[in-house]
């Protein structure tokens, strides 16, 4: 009787722990981190970076710097260490630059990973971009840009003036497109406009329209080719921008062949969280994957479940640990971020890294 106990409640323990996939021939790991605010301590002509500088609002000195540095790459080599594998892909918002990308990937605890950049300096006002870290070994380059945000040909009905959309500034979308062990994929990093003041429904929208319709002709072009939207898009998976303008589906049996697939949305539904705000938990950052990569062909690459949790099955993995959460006071249990009432606590982002995992 007694080892009939301990059985049950070892697979109830193992039903409910992430692990990378086993018994596939080749696995990949993609995933994105919002790193809140990586900036360096010298002024960027055009940038709004003045707060992040020694004599700025925030203090922000070469320590601090150096700290924000460590625990960013101490949380994406954590990830390594639970997966066994580098990430393949890693999208990154809020950097200011290249140079502090060129800093991360130069850290001990990450520079084995040999990462290499695709970035593009962007027209936001508060001077942050969207970036795409990649393995060489297993991400074959083979093209990239970015796309404005504009308002041309938008349908949308929006409560901004002629002047204020001539006038509105936010971050570009990145699209890298390459090769995976022979398959032709295509990656779409964004950050889509602030909710701040409870605004910008109708623009975080117009983002998702603006990705949904560059993919669909990238799929037009290249029959086939496999399709990952990822981002801190500053909605949930229900949210309008995501569910209509992005066509992002529930559940696998829902998707037409134009639809992404949004694991996140059920993972939400199940109490998981990347971010929280007064209480309330989000996934703001997510990633949706295409038809294609749904329902890939035999003996090509899928996208796997990875997380178990009572006899369900979820695609993504929202990544907290200990060491990355609030573990007292009024924010406990919330991600440990690096300021807090204006004052830096040395933490590592108000967001959770989320990622999938792609395998044959």
């Amino acid at each position: 009787m007694k080892r009939k106990i301990l059985l049950v409640a070892l697979l109830a323990l193992l039903s409910s722990v992430a692990a990378f996939p086993q018994k596939v021939s080749q696995s990949y790991v993609i995933g994105f981190y919002n790193l809140e605010n990586l900036f360096d301590t010298v002024h960027d002509e055009g940038k709004n970076d003045y707060q992040f500088l020694p004599d700025g609002k925030n203090n922000w000195t070469e320590a601090k710097y150096k700290k924000k540095l460590h625990n960013m790459a101490t949380v994406i080599r954590a990830m390594k260490e639970e997966n066994h594998h580098w990430h393949t892909v890693l999208g990154v918002s809020e950097i200011e630059n290249r140079h502090v990308l060129e800093d991360l990937v130069s850290q001990p605890e990450i520079l084995a990973a040999n990462y290499q950049i695709v970035h593009y300096d962007g027209p936001d006002r508060r001077g942050v971009d969207c970036a795409l870290l990649y393995r060489p070994s297993e991400f074959q380059l083979i093209e990239s840009l970015t796309i404005p945000f504009t308002f041309y040909g938008v349908a949308l009905e929006s409560p901004m003036t002629t002047e204020e959309r001539q006038n509105f500034r936010t971050r570009d979308v990145l699209m890298v497109r390459g090769n995976i062990a022979g398959e032709m994929f295509a990656f779409y990093v964004a950050h889509l406009p602030s909710r701040l003041g409870g605004k910008g429904g109708d623009l975080r929208a117009r983002g998702a329209e603006i990705i949904y319709e560059h993919a669909m002709r990238l799929q037009k072009r290249f029959p086939g080719i496999k399709i990952v939207v990822m981002g801190d898009m500053n909605d949930d998976p229900f949210n309008e921008s995501m569910a209509m303008f992005l066509h992002g589906r529930k559940t696998v049996a829902e998707m037409a062949e134009g639809d992404f697939y949004n694991p996140y949305w059920s993972m939400l539904d199940a109490g998981y969280g990347s971010n929280a705000y007064r209480g309330v938990w989000s996934i703001f950052d997510q990633e949706l994957v295409n038809y294609a990569l749904v329902h890939a062909p035999e003996g090509t690459l899928r996208v796997l479940p990875i997380v178990k949790k009572r006899n369900k099955e979820f695609y993504g993995r929202v990544f907290q640990k200990p060491f990355m959460t609030v573990q007292e006071g009024q924010y406990k249990g919330t991600p440990f971020r690096t300021f807090s009432g204006g004052d830096f606590v040395g933490g590592y982002s108000d967001h959770y890294p989320t990622y999938l995992i792609v395998g044959k």
